[in-house]
Parts: structure tokens; sequence; C-alpha cells
């Protein structure tokens, strides 16, 4: 299942999405805040992983383009969490855009369609985000969504060694509910 918005499209993964994710995930802007997947060999397991996670729960992260493009410019979506943690059993909202696309309100509109996705369709009760505490950009835009931050819920990601220094994070929430009252809002 393939999402629109207004810019965007949020679509399935192909073969050619190889290249230009590799690109991306080179990029050392990127790379700042995020898991490294540069290799090709684990970004195709890593596309194909996305492709069994659809095919498994309905959802996952969907490489995203600009309508009309045709060209992947990153992803966005929903997957389980992958590892115990204290909020865990829970979905998680993600994204990535090529530094070239930020700061044009792109993530946001994704996720958006996204979290729409996710409470509307699949009837989610919560959705979960988190990134390094650092990520002042990822952050911005979990609050642009109108997810919470409660420092009590912080905690040191379970696959990250402890010398790295994106292993504490930040965690961020919303609810179904808090969902509809922001949407309502915004067009009412």
């Amino acid at each position: 299942m393939n999402l629109k918005t207004k810019r965007l499209v949020l679509r399935e993964w192909n073969p050619e999405d190889l290249q230009p994710l590799a690109r991306i995930n080179n990029d050392p802007r990127v790379a700042r805040y995020v898991a490294k997947l540069a290799d090709r060999r684990v970004l195709a397991a890593w596309i194909a992983g996305q492709r069994e996670h659809f095919n498994k729960h309905g959802y996952g992260l969907w490489a995203l383009e600009l309508s009309g493009a045709a060209k992947l410019i990153g992803f966005c979506g929903l997957v389980k969490v992958p590892y115990q943690a204290h909020f865990t059993p829970a979905v998680d909202i993600e994204w990535r855009l090529a530094s070239a696309h930020w700061g044009r309100g792109y993530a946001t509109e994704a996720a958006s369609a996204a979290l729409a996705f996710g409470f509307g369709h699949l009837r989610l009760n919560e959705i979960v985000a988190n990134a390094a505490v650092a990520n002042l950009d990822s952050r911005r835009v979990m609050e642009r969504l109108g997810m919470t931050h409660n420092p009590t819920d912080d905690f040191d990601h379970p696959l990250m060694a402890g010398d790295d220094p994106l292993q504490r994070q930040v965690l961020y929430r919303i609810k179904a509910e808090n969902w509809g009252k922001l949407k309502a809002s915004s067009t009412g």
C-alpha cells in the first residue's frame, strides 16, 4: 500500500533504490545521528527486511520520493520495535531524508501521513519515536507531530555499545486520541 501527500509519495521499495539509499546513508550530515547502513549488501538486506515487515505486519518503512519526481529522497514509516525496552512492545515511527531535502517540511509531512495510517487504518493505540539526545532536528519534527517527551522515558539503546555517543535516546509518544484531537483542531 502506497501513501500520497500533497508533495510526497510513500511507496514500496524497488531495486533501483539501493544506490540512492547508499548515498543518503553515506552523507556525513545524515549519518551523524543514525546507525550506519552504507555497505551495499547490508542495505540490500535492509530493503528486503522492509518488504518482509510489510508482508508480515501490513506496514513498514516506505521509500520516500517527491510527487512526480520518481527519485528516492529518503524513507518514512512505522516498524515494530525490534528490541526489548521499558516501552516495548511498541510501534515506532521513523524517517530519514537526504540532507538536500532538509528544512522543507518533508519529514513532518511524510510522518503525518504515516501516523494517520497507523491510527486510522491500523487502529494503533500509541506510536513512539526515539532519537539520539543531540538530534534536535528529529526532536523538533516529533514535537511538530504532537508527540510528547517525558525525560523519565529516555533510555540507553540496547543495540548500541556503551561507548557509542548515540546510545542515549529520547523517547516521544503520541496516543491515538491525542492525534485525533490534533487533526480535528488543525482542520476546524
